[in-house]
């Protein structure tokens, strides 16, 4: 018969690691969790965040929605402000060497930290650090002594360190020593689980190995998806410019996420928003067969993410304030003097490729079989993928489209004299 402390132990995982990529390990993790409900303990869930600039953005908060997940589960979240390792740069990911910041920058980013956590976390569960409280202390000989309980190869083998090697980029003797610092944070505040996206794998667990060799517990690492940046190329970054930030103006905020790509709706509804997984897939389900025109999913988007850091009102404000100003732009078909045809057709139905000829959409049948291929068809909002299919005759007037091209067609049966 399962326990009570059992089941409560199962439904944490069951929360925990829903939205994840990994946990090393579950078993860690459960055991934790099983002393933190016997001892009445809450665990210590860390994250650390470095101030390079002013604004936290949306991939941020995947993290700090997933760290409000473990306090709804009555934990305790430290926020590690990296007030220190920011002035090097994090590394992780990087193709070349960030630029360093000066100390008095990174004072002034950071002051806008905390009432940005408190628009996810609540403060009241939330100890709030910063790392200079630390590694501002250390002696040069204590700095290597760290050093000394890691080695250059181990290092190197980081991913983003070995493909700079191998390409030729150099590399800073100061970047060899940020996951050192970051290790060190785990360390600091006894940490029993940390966050970090998927590039930060190395550097979570090089944490545990530095608690062990401090004789502490190591922590559970677990790492998030990792969220596109807004143009689609790289993912979401303050100082690559491609991001959205939590606190900024709903106009702007707005106005961000309607320029995404298409094929970021999706994961951007699942990795930066509440909806359950059954909306996401019903979302994702009409995108993928046409029956809904993608910007409106953009603008259910924008609406959604502005209303949870601004409130709805601000959110239909913003919403307004775009269709005002761009709504005839960004997509909207503009039906004004738009040509109509009348097809008059034998039967109670037409071939797809022979509308497409009729209506002046393609010269052959093989032009118009290679565009229902590739999915440039739309009758209304429906893409039509099937080069048998047969368009049945209606009284319905209806929107026939290829690309920019489009046409108001009527299908007529020929009526026998």
């Amino acid at each position: 018969m399962v326990s009570e402390i059992d089941r409560q132990v199962e439904d944490q995982i069951k929360a925990i690691g829903k939205g994840v990529e990994e946990i090393i390990s579950v078993d860690e993790l459960r055991a934790k969790i099983r002393r933190s409900l016997e001892t009445k303990a809450p665990l210590r869930i860390k994250q650390g965040f470095d101030p390079t600039a002013p604004d936290i953005h949306l991939g941020h908060a995947i993290g700090l929605r997933k760290l409000r997940d473990f306090q709804r589960l009555g934990h305790t979240v430290v926020l590690v402000i990296g007030d220190y390792t920011a002035v090097i740069g994090d590394p992780s990911g990087r193709s070349k060497t960030r630029p360093r910041l000066s100390k008095e920058r990174v004072d002034k980013n950071a002051e806008t930290y905390l009432e940005q956590f408190s628009k996810i976390v609540d403060p009241s569960r939330t100890e709030v650090r910063r790392n200079s409280e630390w590694l501002g202390k250390l002696s040069f000989l204590d700095v290597i002594n760290l050093l000394a309980m890691s080695t250059v190869a181990r290092i190197i083998e980081r991913d983003d360190f070995e493909k700079r090697f191998k390409g030729g980029e150099p590399i800073g003797l100061h970047e060899l020593v940020y996951p050192v610092m970051q290790a060190y944070d785990s360390v600091a505040i006894r940490a029993d689980v940390e966050l970090g996206g998927t590039e930060q794998k190395f550097n979570l667990l090089l944490g545990r190995q530095y608690q062990q060799s401090f004789g502490q517990e190591p922590q559970v690492a677990i790492t998030l998806p990792i969220l596109e940046g807004i143009n689609g190329i790289e993912r979401m970054s303050k100082s690559l410019g491609n991001y959205v930030g939590i606190a900024e103006d709903p106009n702007q905020m707005y106005g961000k996420i309607m320029s995404i790509p298409d094929n970021l709706i999706v994961p951007y509804f699942k990795l930066t928003t509440d909806l359950d997984s059954d909306e996401i897939a019903r979302i994702e389900r009409d995108l993928s067969t046409g029956c809904v025109n993608p910007k409106d999913m953009k603008s259910m988007l924008a609406h959604e993410i502005v209303r949870m850091y601004h409130g709805k009102t601000q959110a239909d404000r913003a919403r307004d304030e775009f269709e005002k100003r761009f709504g005839s732009k960004r997509g909207t078909l503009d039906l004004e003097g738009i040509e109509e045809i009348t097809i008059e057709v034998p039967n109670e139905s037409i071939w797809i490729v022979d509308l497409l000829r009729k209506a002046g959409m393609a010269k052959t049948g093989s032009e118009a079989r290679r565009k229902i291929t590739e999915g440039a068809v739309r009758i209304d909002n429906t893409v039509v993928k099937d080069i048998d299919a047969r368009i049945e005759v209606s009284e319905k007037k209806r929107i026939l489209r290829i690309g920019k091209r489009f046409v108001r067609f009527e299908l007529k049966k020929i009526v026998d004299k």
